[in-house]
C-alpha cells in the first residue's frame, strides 16, 4: 500500500504536479502492457511539425489522444501510444533559412551538407521543447517506439512506396504548370496555396493585325490582362469555337505588344464567351488552364521568369528585374507605346504559399507527380466495406468524400534540401532514369535527383511506416496495425487524412484506422482565428503555469462537441480550476475522515441507509453513462455527467449528509459511511484520470488503496447491485423538501437560526413513512423546531408554503408572513407552473415527438406532466385558502 499525505487546504496545481510525469515515466507505465490475452488498443500522434512550440491546437489534440488511451489502458486493454514528429520540409526549411539570413547568411553560402546539418540541429533544439511540453501536458506516451518522419526506418518505407509507385506507373515525371513559391524556391501542392483577396487591375491591351485586317473598325484586338509581365509567353489568341463574333478573324495573326512576336487567333473550348471580351491570351508556361490549350495545339511553352520570380532572358529588357517591378515597368512603356487602352483596378482572389505568405507564381516546371485517379477511386470503394474508416462526426466523411473525387495528381517534388530526397538517377551520358531503393551500382556514372519529397508523403505512410513496414512481420505491425483512433482537426482532411487512408489501402490493402475523431480550432473569445498578425494566440505553457495541466485538459475535453470549434476563455480556465478545487476538498475532508482505514470495503447491503443507496445508484449510472459516451467520443458531455455527480450528488448532498452520520456516534454507522465514502472517492477518481491525471493521482496516493498508481489501475464498471431506482426517486422528494425549506426561509429572510415549525402535508402514507425514517436529514438540512409530516395535516391560514412533488410544505410564521406578498408569490408561481405545463402538453401533443422520440423520453415527459400538473393544483388551492382567510 502507497500513501501520500501532506494535503494542503487549497488545491496548488504546481505543488501536485511536480515530478509526477517523471515517476510515471521511471516505471514504466506508459508502454504496453504486453498481455497478449488482451485486446489491443493503438493510437499514433499526428507528429508535431518540428518548426516551433506546440499550440493550443496541439494541446486540445493531443489531450483527447491521451484522454482516449488512458481510460483503455485503464479497462486492461494493451494500449500502444506511439509518439512521434514531423520534419515538416518547407515550413522548418523557412525558419531554418530566416535564422540564417538574421545572420547574413544563405543556405548557397552554406552548401546542401552544411545546411541540413543546421537543420538538423534546429530539430533536436526544438524536439526538445516539443518533449518538454508533452511532459507539461501529461502525455501518457510510449517514447521508446517514438518515431520521426526522418529517420532510417521512415525512409525506407518512403523509399518503398516510391519504387512500387514508379513500378506500377502510378508515378511519372513530367512538364506541367505547378504552384511555385518563388522565396522557398519550390513546387507546391493545391492545398498549400491559400487564396486572399489582393488589389489588382485590368490591363486593357490593344493587339494590332499583322496584316492590315480590320475588325469592327479598328486595326487591332482587345486583351485583357490582370498580368502584363507574362505577356512575353504569349503564344496565341483564344476564343470560343461557337463564338460567332470572331468566326472572321479566326487564323488571323496579332502582333504582341513590346514583343513583337506574331500569334495566332485559335478556337478553344477553354474560352467563356460572356467573360469580358470573349477573347483571353494563352500564356502556355504560366497558367495552368493556358497549358492545356497548348497541349491541345501544339503551342511551345516560353517562360519569362526565374525561380525567385525575377524576370528572365526571354523578358526582354525587362530581364532581371523582379515580376511586380517589371509590371509597373511594362504598363509605363504600353502607355507610351500607345497600346494601353485602359486601367481598371480590382480586388480578385490571388494565391499566397501556406508556409512564406509570398504571393504564389503558375510555373512551368518538370516535377514527379502522383497519378491520383486509381488510388482514390480504391480508397473511395474501401469505404462500402467492412474495413471502412468511420468519421467522426459522420458528416466529415463527405468532406473526404468529395475531394477524392475531384482529386488532381499530385505534385510530390520539392526543390528543397531537407526532406527525403527522392530515390531517382539520371545518367551522365545517356539520361536514362533509373529509379530504385539503393543507388545504381556504378554510382560514378549516375546522379541522383536533388529534389526532396513532399512533406505528406511520408506523413501519408505514419500509422504502418512507425509500426516497422515494410518488414510486415515486425511484432508491432502485426499487433497494432490498423490502429484504432487517428484524433486530428477539420482543416487537415485533405492534407493528411484522405492521403493516409489511399496509401494505407494501396500498401497494406487495410484502412490506416477504424475511428477518424475530428474536433475544430481554437478560438478566441470573440471567435477569431488564433494568429500572430492578431497577436490573440495563447500559450499552453502559460495557461498551465497559472492554472495547472488538470485544468486546461478539462476545459479542452469539455469545452465543444465533435467537429465544433472552441473558443478559449480565462473565465472558463477560472471555472475549471474551481471545480478542481471543489474535488481537493471533498477529497481532503473525505481523506481526513478515514482514520487508520487499510483499504476500502463496502459494508453489507443491508446496512446501507437512503443516502448510501442514492449515491451508489448515482454512481453506477455516472459509470455506465461516461463509459458510453466516451466510447462514443462525446467528451463534453461525459464531463457534464462527471461535473453534476461530483458537484451536486456527491459534494452537495452525500458528504453533507454523511457528516451526520459521522457525528451520529454510532460506530458501526461510522465505519460504514466512511468506507462508502471512500469507495466512491476512489471510483470518482478512476472515472477522472483520463482527463485529470495529475490531481487524481495525487488524491488516490493520498487515500487508502492497494495500487502504485492510477494509470494501470483499473476503470469504475457498472454493478448491477448498486441500480435502485427507488433510492433514487425517494432521494429527489428529499432534496426537492431540502430546497423548497430553505426557498422558503430565504424570502421570509429567516436564518436558519430563526426557529420555526415545519409542517409536510404528503399525499400518501409511503411518502410519510420515508420522510420519517429520515428525519435526521430534514432535521440538519432544514432545521426546524417542530416537524409534523402525515396525510392528514391541516394547512395553517397564516403560513408561507411550498409546493414539490407528492407534498405541500407549510411554515407557520404569523409574526412574519405578510399576506399580500405570499398571494403575490403565490401568484406568479402559479403562472410559473402553468407555462410548464402549457408546454408539456403542447410537447406531447406533437404527433410527430410522440412517434419519434425514445419510449423513455416521452415516458420522462408524461411524467413532468403529471408533476407539474399536481403542483399546479395544489397552489391554486393554496391561493384560494389564502384568500378565503
Amino acid at each position: 500500500m502507497a500513501k501520500e499525505a501532506d494535503m494542503s487546504t487549497k488545491y496548488d496545481p504546481q505543488a501536485v504536479e511536480a515530478g509526477r510525469y517523471d515517476k510515471w515515466r521511471e516505471q514504466g507505465l506508459f508502454k504496453p502492457s504486453g498481455n497478449k490475452k488482451a485486446h489491443p488498443y493503438s493510437i499514433v500522434i499526428p507528429p508535431p511539425n518540428v518548426t516551433g512550440k506546440l499550440h493550443l491546437g496541439h494541446a486540445w489534440d493531443t489531450t483527447l489522444q491521451d484522454m482516449i488511451i488512458r481510460q483503455k489502458r485503464m479497462q486492461g486493454f494493451d494500449t500502444l501510444w506511439l509518439p512521434g514528429m514531423d520534419h515538416a520540409g518547407i515550413a522548418t526549411q523557412a525558419k531554418v533559412e530566416a535564422r540564417l539570413r538574421e545572420q547574413g547568411i544563405s543556405r548557397y553560402d552554406l552548401g546542401r551538407e552544411k545546411f541540413v546539418q543546421q537543420v538538423w540541429d534546429w530539430k533536436d533544439e526544438y524536439a526538445d521543447i516539443i518533449h518538454k511540453q508533452w511532459a507539461k501536458l501529461g502525455l501518457s506516451l510510449d517514447y521508446d517506439r517514438e518515431r520521426f518522419t526522418l529517420d532510417e526506418g521512415l525512409n525506407k518505407a518512403v523509399r518503398k512506396v516510391f519504387v512500387e509507385l514508379y513500378k506500377k506507373g502510378l508515378i511519372y515525371r513530367g512538364e506541367y504548370i505547378i504552384n511555385w513559391d518563388p522565396q522557398a524556391r519550390t513546387a507546391l501542392s493545391d492545398i498549400e496555396v491559400i487564396h486572399e483577396d489582393d488589389k489588382g487591375a485590368f490591363y486593357h491591351v490593344k493587339y494590332p493585325f499583322t496584316d492590315g485586317t480590320t475588325f469592327n473598325g479598328k486595326d487591332y484586338i482587345e486583351i485583357a490582362t490582370t498580368r502584363p509581365e507574362t505577356m512575353f509567353g504569349d503564344v496565341a489568341i483564344a476564343v470560343h469555337p461557337s463564338d460567332e463574333r470572331y468566326e472572321s478573324i479566326v487564323g488571323k495573326k496579332v502582333l504582341v505588344p513590346l514583343v513583337n512576336r506574331e500569334v495566332e487567333i485559335i478556337t478553344d473550348q477553354y474560352v467563356t464567351p460572356d467573360f469580358g471580351t470573349g477573347m483571353v491570351k494563352i500564356t502556355p508556361a504560366h497558367d495552368p488552364n493556358d497549358f492545356l490549350v497548348g497541349n491541345r495545339h501544339d503551342l511551345p511553352r516560353i517562360n519569362t521568369m526565374n525561380e525567385d520570380a525575377s524576370m528572365n532572358e526571354n523578358a526582354g529588357k525587362y530581364n532581371g528585374m523582379d515580376r511586380f517591378d517589371a509590371r509597373d515597368a511594362i504598363v509605363k512603356d504600353l502607355d507610351t507605346g500607345g497600346y494601353l487602352l485602359s486601367t481598371d483596378p480590382i480586388v480578385h482572389s490571388v494565391g499566397h504559399s501556406e508556409r512564406t505568405g509570398v504571393q504564389v507564381e503558375a510555373r512551368l516546371s518538370t516535377q514527379w507527380f502522383v497519378k491520383m485517379e486509381p488510388l482514390a477511386k480504391a480508397a473511395l470503394g474501401k469505404q462500402s466495406s467492412d474495413d471502412r474508416v468511420d468519421f467522426v462526426p459522420p458528416r466529415f466523411e463527405n468532406t473526404f468524400t468529395q475531394w477524392m473525387t475531384n482529386i488532381h495528381d499530385w505534385v510530390i517534388s520539392r526543390q528543397l534540401w531537407w526532406g527525403h530526397q527522392i530515390p531517382a538517377w539520371y545518367h551522365k551520358e545517356t539520361g536514362e532514369i533509373y529509379v530504385g531503393m539503393q543507388a545504381p551500382k556504378d554510382i560514378d556514372n549516375w546522379t541522383q535527383d536533388s529534389d526532396v519529397l513532399d512533406t505528406w508523403f511520408s506523413s501519408a505512410l505514419w500509422p504502418f511506416s512507425t509500426m516497422g513496414w515494410p518488414d510486415t512481420d515486425q511484432p508491432d505491425f502485426q499487433r497494432y496495425f490498423p490502429t484504432d483512433t487517428l484524433v486530428t482537426g477539420y482543416d487537415i482532411i485533405f492534407f493528411w487524412v484522405a492521403r493516409m487512408m489511399f496509401q494505407s489501402t494501396e500498401f497494406t490493402g487495410r484502412r490506416p484506422f477504424k475511428h477518424v475523431l475530428i474536433h475544430g480550432l481554437i478560438r478566441d473569445e470573440q471567435g477569431r482565428k488564433m494568429s500572430k498578425s492578431l497577436g490573440n494566440g495563447i500559450d499552453p505553457m502559460d495557461v498551465i503555469k497559472k492554472y495547472g495541466a488538470d485544468a486546461l485538459r478539462w476545459f479542452l475535453a469539455t469545452g465543444s462537441t465533435p467537429g465544433q470549434d472552441v473558443r478559449f476563455s480565462y473565465t472558463k480556465m477560472d471555472s475549471a480550476w474551481n471545480f478542481i478545487n471543489k474535488i481537493w476538498n471533498a477529497s481532503r475532508y473525505v481523506i481526513m475522515n478515514l482514520g487508520d482505514m487499510q483499504e476500502p470495503k463496502l459494508p453489507a447491503k443491508e446496512n446501507w441507509d437512503l443516502a448510501d443507496r442514492y449515491i451508489l445508484n448515482q454512481l453506477n449510472q455516472t459509470v455506465t453513462q461516461v463509459t458510453r459516451l466516451f466510447d462514443k467520443f462525446e467528451f463534453g458531455e461525459a464531463g457534464r455527467a462527471l461535473y453534476n455527480f461530483i458537484w451536486n450528488d456527491f459534494c452537495d448532498w452525500y458528504i453533507e449528509m454523511s457528516k451526520e452520520k459521522l457525528n451520529s456516534g454510532d460506530a458501526q454507522q461510522q465505519s460504514d459511511t466512511r468506507n462508502i465514502l471512500a469507495y466512491v472517492l476512489d471510483q470518482t477518481l478512476r472515472l477522472m484520470h483520463p482527463i485529470m491525471p495529475f490531481v487524481t493521482e495525487k488524491l488516490w496516493l493520498s487515500m487508502p488503496h492497494i495500487g502504485d498508481s492510477l494509470v494501470n489501475a483499473t476503470y469504475p464498471a457498472t454493478h448491477a447491485e448498486f441500480a435502485d431506482s427507488l433510492a433514487a426517486d425517494q432521494m429527489s422528494h428529499l432534496i426537492e423538501l431540502i430546497k423548497a425549506v430553505r426557498n422558503i426561509r430565504s424570502e421570509a429572510n429567516a436564518p436558519m437560526s430563526t426557529p420555526v415549525d415545519l409542517l409536510i402535508k404528503v399525499e400518501n402514507q409511503q411518502l410519510a413513512d420515508m420522510l420519517q425514517a429520515n428525519k435526521e436529514y430534514i432535521d440538519r438540512f432544514c432545521h426546524p423546531q417542530q416537524l409534523t409530516i402525515g396525510t392528514d395535516v391541516v394547512a395553517p391560514k397564516l403560513a408561507l408554503s411550498g409546493i414539490i412533488t407528492g407534498a405541500e410544505i407549510y411554515i407557520p410564521m404569523a409574526e412574519l408572513i405578510d399576506l399580500n406578498e405570499e398571494k403575490q408569490r403565490l401568484g406568479k408561481e402559479i403562472k410559473k407552473l402553468q407555462q410548464e405545463v402549457d408546454r408539456s402538453t403542447k410537447k406531447l401533443g406533437n404527433e410527430h415527438f410522440v412517434a419519434n422520440a425514445p419510449e423513455e423520453v416521452v415516458a420522462e415527459e408524461r411524467e413532468k406532466q403529471t408533476a407539474w400538473q399536481q403542483k399546479l393544483t395544489a397552489a391554486k388551492q393554496r391561493l384560494t385558502t389564502i384568500e378565503d382567510a
